[in-house]
Formats: structure tokens, sequence, C-alpha cells
């Protein structure tokens, strides 16, 4: 099965302890620690659950009574602590999902203090060979040259702030 960021974020956050769609959709909302990077709306958080489960990646492992409707909690199951853990540890194959993907992942390894330098690594290279391919490129004489001109910049930027990141 292929996830997208929504099943990736919310597995890693239950990878961190149980939870309910609830929680977790509030870490991910506007004002969340992790909305502010990327926001994932309440149904959104709901379905990633649900799949996540039919995938055998979580599962149910308590209901919170309150004065609202019960809440499942959710829990991690080996096979998606596994999942989760290798999917930090892969650089984001695309400049355009930088901004997004790696920055949900290099949040999610703060907040379980762990260290990003070897995705950092991993980063740099998938950029340093998009520049080299992109390098490599010949302007066509049209649009082209503006679209491969943003793409050079984009990538140039991306590789400079994880360098930046790395050396710290």
């Amino acid at each position: 099965m292929v996830w997208g960021l929504p099943e990736w974020t919310v597995l890693a956050v239950l990878r961190e302890g149980p939870l309910h769609g609830f929680a977790v959709a509030a870490l991910t909302a506007a004002d969340g620690e992790l909305g502010r990077i990327w926001q994932i709306p309440r149904p959104v958080v709901y379905r990633a659950l649900k799949r996540l489960e039919d995938g055998e990646l979580v599962s149910p492992s308590a209901v919170e009574a309150g004065s609202g409707p019960p809440r499942t909690v959710f829990g991690v199951t080996a096979a998606g602590a596994a999942a989760v853990e290798g999917w930090l540890g892969e650089p984001v194959p695309h400049v355009r999902d930088v901004r997004s993907h790696l920055l949900v992942k290099l949040a999610l390894l703060h907040r379980s203090g762990r260290d990003d330098a070897a995705l950092l690594a991993a980063q740099r290279q998938v950029l340093d060979r998009i520049l080299r391919k992109l390098d490599e490129a010949v302007d066509d004489g049209g649009f082209g040259d503006v679209l491969l001109d943003w793409r050079r910049s984009a990538a140039a930027a991306a590789l400079d702030f994880v360098q930046r990141r790395s050396a710290r």
C-alpha cells in the first residue's frame, strides 16, 4: 500500500505514544505544533487512521469516555513502528516535496529527540544528484528556460537549507 503524508504523519505521531484521532488532529491543525508546517484536516486524520488500521499498522488500544462521543485510542503495531522508522530515514525524492515532507520528518525527529544527521546527509545526496541533472539540461530557448531556471533555483535553495541544517 502506498501511503501519503497524512498517513505517515499520523503513524509517526502514534509511534510516540497512543492517542485518539482528535488529539492527532489538534497537532496537525493550523495552530498545532505540526500544523504550522503542514495541516491535516480532522476528517483526513480519521481517514488516515482507518487506512492505517486496515493496513494493520495501528490498532485500537482503548476507548476514552468523556463529555462528547467516546474516543478510540490507537497505538502502533510492530509493523507500523518498522514502517515509520524506515520512512523517517528516507530522503525526499522531489524538490517540490521538501517544504512539506522533509520539514514534517525533521519536526517528527525533533519531537522524539532523535538525531536528523543521517536524514540530512541522505537528502543532500539526493539534492546533489538533482542539481547535477539540472545543470546538464539544455535550455530550449522558450518557456523551458524559465522552468529550468526555476527548478535550478529551487533545488539550490533546498540544498542550501540542508547544508546549513547539517552544519549545526
